[in-house]
């Protein structure tokens, strides 16, 4: 007697597709990993876009890159607007960051990862690459304990005192970047620490998500856009709170974001705002950081992999230790 399993329209994201993206993730990661420490962010970047576009091709949906590597002029693929997909199955929307850290990889430095999100189709904001001011704490807050617009300082007194203990308890994760001098400053004054990183947003966004293990408890300070809503789709999954604002100081880039459909430069975008709907979002380690184990070519042949896998419904978070023993798929000859 054979068994029929249907799998409803709603549900297609999550039972078919939560696995899929590991493996779009996966394969970016491998291609890239090969070339850690040579100092060449571009093959690099380039050796995850060409395997994370195969795979994704391979998947049964409509796909939207609403988040790539830039506008169709500048990228020759996964640019904004472009479709990807067997054509069949769910419309989807996807944001990719392939290789988030190419700098961390061409010098082999912790913390560079292959990521992306999948979303019902129209639910991610369609953000231009410009800079993004960004506030991110990790779940268990109550809603507003801080605020884009309040400093540094207050936010890190606020956050202690809703997490019950004083500003010396907190740590601030912020880019290592001279525009951030300010930031430091204001949180330093309160007592709390500062942890820089020299690269990667989107895993410092997430590290908010679990303070136990990461001992991160609030991001501050300005990034790309693109990477904020890869950000936003994770922390949605997980329950923190972002808040975001474009900084869009010029006309050329205030029309840019007007084309996207931006409509209020000074809109300052919350979590929801940013990633509606059920979304996936998936990372595999290239090198290893705190978040995810890098890439391991053993002696035997064998390639191990770590990804976490998430799910916005559910709330589900899921890390995967990998063993590949068939090679042929990640086309690395």
């Amino acid at each position: 007697m054979s068994t029929h399993i249907s799998v409803p329209p709603h549900a297609l994201l999550e039972r078919i597709l939560t696995l899929e993206i590991v493996r779009v993730t996966e394969r970016a990661a491998v291609s890239s990993a090969r070339l850690r420490g040579h100092g060449q962010e571009k093959p690099a970047d380039q050796a995850a876009v060409d395997a994370m576009r195969r795979e994704l091709n391979k998947l049964p949906i409509q796909g939207t890159i609403v988040i790539g590597e830039g506008e169709r002029d500048e990228a020759p693929m996964l640019f904004i607007g472009e479709k990807v997909g067997m054509n069949a199955g769910p419309e989807v929307d996807i944001a990719v960051d392939p290789l988030e850290g190419t700098t961390l990889c061409a010098k082999n430095m912790p913390g560079s990862i292959a990521t992306m999100a999948m979303a019902d189709g129209g639910t991610l904001l369609h953000a231009p690459d410009v800079y993004m001011q960004k506030l991110a704490i990790g779940p268990g807050y109550d809603k507003g304990v801080v605020e884009l617009d309040a400093t540094p300082a207050e936010n890190v007194r606020r956050l202690a005192k809703a997490k019950g203990v004083k500003p010396e308890g907190i740590t601030v994760l912020v880019l290592d970047r001279p525009r951030h001098a300010s930031i430091i400053e204001s949180v330093r004054s309160t007592g709390a620490a500062v942890r820089l990183i020299t690269d990667g947003d989107v895993a410092g966004v997430i590290h908010c998500a679990d303070p136990d293990n990461t001992g991160v408890d609030m991001y501050l300070g300005t990034g790309g856009a693109p990477e904020g809503v890869l950000a936003a789709v994770a922390l949605r999954c997980i329950g923190g709170q972002m808040q975001c604002r474009l900084i869009l100081d010029s006309d050329e880039k205030r029309e840019r974001a007007a084309k996207m459909g931006v409509n209020d430069p000074k809109m300052i975008y919350g979590i929801e705002d940013m990633a509606r709907g059920d979304c996936l979002f998936a990372a595999t380690g290239v090198t290893t950081g705190s978040l995810l184990s890098g890439v391991k070519f053993r002696k035997d042949g064998v390639i191990e992999t770590e990804t976490v896998v998430m799910r916005s419904v559910t709330g589900t978070v899921r890390y995967i230790k990998a063993e590949h023993r068939e090679l042929a798929k990640f086309h690395l000859d």
